[in-house]
C-alpha cells in the first residue's frame, strides 16, 4: 500500500525499471477500480483506466504519463489515502476478475 500523496514519483520510478510487456497496475483498497500502465517500448506506454470511467490512452511518454495521473487519481481514488501498486508481467495478469475480491461491480 503506497500513499496517495506519494504515488506518483513511485510509479515514475517504477516505470523506468519496467520491461517492454509489462504492467504497473494501480488499485483502490477494495480492488474495484485500476489504473494500469503497460510498457510497449522504450519510453512508450499505453495506460488503461478501469473504474468510473473506461478509457484507454496509447503511445504515452513517461511525461504525458505523470500529468494524466494527477487527473485520473482525482476521477478514480477520490477518497482513496493508500493506493496498491503491483507490477505484473503482463497486462493480462491485471485481469479484474482475477485481481478483486468479489465485490464492486466487476464481480468475480
Amino acid at each position: 500500500m503506497n500513499d496517495k500523496a506519494t504515488i506518483i514519483p513511485t510509479v515514475l520510478e517504477r516505470l523506468g525499471k519496467l520491461e517492454v510487456g509489462q504492467c504497473l497496475d494501480m488499485r483502490t483498497f477494495k480492488r474495484n477500480r485500476s489504473v494500469a500502465i503497460v510498457c510497449t517500448g522504450n519510453d512508450n506506454f499505453t495506460v488503461v483506466e478501469r473504474g468510473f470511467h473506461e478509457e484507454t490512452w496509447h503511445d504515452m511518454s513517461a511525461e504525458k504519463i505523470k500529468r494524466l495521473l494527477k487527473t485520473l487519481l482525482k476521477r478514480e481514488f477520490p477518497r482513496s489515502h493508500k493506493i496498491r501498486l503491483y507490477t505484473l508481467d503482463s497486462f493480462d495478469d491485471a485481469d479484474v476478475n482475477r485481481m478483486g475480491h468479489g465485490s464492486g461491480r466487476f464481480g468475480a
